[in-house]
């Protein structure tokens, strides 16, 4: 069966020049955008439940622009004024370069990584000179960010869940008129389970392409079939995955 039309569940891409549209345009496909899930912060409310003291850190580790937003929307809506002495430090610059977004931007104050990863040679060299510091580390419901190599480094670190991936609902009626879904984590695939309880993937004739093996995990223990995956030794980008598929499968 030829793959007509797909459904790529990520925000739709900003630039035209994204490999999605040039693979439209080379095999006649059509591409729609939209997210399986989506971000939702905690209320006030709800992040008083844990217990933890904004006021009490002296530092914060930011692993996303997603976890900036939400830390400083709490201390707004929560009345905790963030002092001038608070330290960060982020998983890449990018991230850093956000904060400017709320903050002063001073060098001194923000440390960043190269790596995007909490282990950061360089980003773990900042915290260690700052060992004296109360660190909180703000992520989400889900997660799968690792602090005990933090705690080895005897670094006082406290996970605040402050924001939630929920499924981002279809309407009640509506179909799933496409002919292949791509999901990039295991929460679309609980999404898509929780939208169409009765999904039939060989009676619907649609192919399912996955990013991540977590996420091809979550396609195997879903008991559905697994048609495209990337990243791997041939195609490291999912782009690059559909438009080998598509090559083989919309033969004339």
């Amino acid at each position: 069966m030829k793959v007509k039309k797909i459904l790529v569940s990520q925000p739709q891409p900003s630039s035209e020049k994204s490999p999605y549209y040039d693979i439209c345009a080379k095999y006649g496909v059509e591409m729609v955008f939209r997210p399986f899930i989506k971000v939702e912060g905690l209320t006030a409310k709800e992040f008083r439940q844990s217990k933890i003291n904004l006021a009490d850190y002296t530092a914060v580790i930011f692993t996303s622009r997603t976890a900036v937003d939400h830390f400083f929307r709490l201390c707004e809506e929560m009345r905790v004024k963030v002092p001038d002495t608070m330290r960060y430090f982020c998983t890449t610059e990018s991230i850093a370069l956000y904060l400017q977004k709320y903050i002063v931007y001073r060098k001194r104050k923000i440390s960043f990584g190269k790596t995007g990863k909490l282990d950061d040679v360089q980003l773990m060299a900042a915290m260690i000179k700052n060992d004296k510091e109360k660190f909180l580390f703000p992520i989400s419901d889900v997660h799968k960010d690792d602090i005990r190599s933090l705690s080895e480094k005897g670094l006082d670190v406290t996970k605040a869940v402050m924001y939630r991936t929920v499924s981002n609902d279809f309407q009640p009626g509506e179909n799933l008129d496409y002919d292949m879904l791509v999901f990039f984590s295991p929460a679309g695939i609980a999404s898509l389970k929780k939208n169409f309880p009765d999904f039939d993937q060989d009676k619907e004739g649609i192919f399912i392409a996955t990013f991540g093996s977590t996420t091809a995990k979550a396609v195997e223990e879903a008991g559905l079939r697994l048609d495209v995956q990337a990243p791997s030794v041939k195609h490291r980008s999912m782009p690059d995955a559909i438009e080998a598929f598509l090559a083989e499968n919309n033969k004339d």
